[in-house]
C-alpha cells in the first residue's frame, strides 16, 4: 500500500508531461511543402531561397542600458512564397521581429533585431535563428557589439 501513492503520481507525471505543445506553436501543413520525397528526388529549383545583403551585423561600441536595432534586409530569390515560421534569438536580451505573411518570389522582406544592453557588459555575440520553408529550413543571423559602462 505504501509503494502505490508513489507509483500513481510517476505515472501521473509521466502521462501529463507529454504533448504541452500549445495551440500557437502548431503549424498548418497547408503551407508546408517538403521538397524530400521518400524516392530521394528534389525539387529545390521550385522552393523559396532567402539572399540577405548580409547575414551579420556590428553595433561598435554601446553604452549599458542602451537600446539597439538593426534591419536585416532580404529578398526571395526562389520560386515559390517564402514563409518564416519562427525567429528564434539566442538570448532574451535579443528580440527579432518578423513579418508573419508570405513573401513572394522576387519581394523583399526584413527582420527587425532588437538588442537590449541592460545589465549586460563586455563583447556580445547574439545568434538568430530562422525557420522557414527553405531548404534547407534554417539561416542563421548574427549580431555582435562591445557593451561599455556609462561615464559617471
Amino acid at each position: 500500500m505504501k509503494h502505490i501513492i508513489p507509483i500513481l503520481i510517476i505515472c501521473l507525471l509521466i502521462f501529463t508531461s507529454c504533448g504541452t505543445n500549445s495551440e500557437k506553436d502548431i503549424i498548418s501543413t497547408d503551407i508546408i511543402e517538403n521538397p524530400n520525397t521518400a524516392s530521394g528526388k528534389k525539387e529545390k529549383d521550385v522552393l523559396p531561397k532567402f539572399e540577405f545583403e548580409k547575414n551579420e551585423h556590428d553595433f561598435g561600441k554601446v553604452i549599458e542600458g542602451e537600446k539597439v536595432s538593426y534591419t536585416f534586409v532580404y529578398k526571395n530569390v526562389g520560386k515559390s512564397d517564402l514563409v518564416i515560421f519562427q525567429a528564434k534569438a539566442s538570448c532574451g536580451c535579443t528580440v527579432p521581429n518578423y513579418s508573419k505573411y508570405p513573401i513572394e518570389p522576387g519581394e523583399t522582406g526584413k527582420i527587425i533585431i532588437t538588442f537590449n544592453s541592460n545589465k549586460r557588459k563586455g563583447f556580445q555575440n547574439k545568434i538568430i535563428t530562422l525557420v522557414a520553408n527553405t531548404q534547407p529550413n534554417t539561416y542563421v543571423l548574427r549580431i555582435k557589439c562591445l557593451v561599455i559602462q556609462p561615464e559617471k
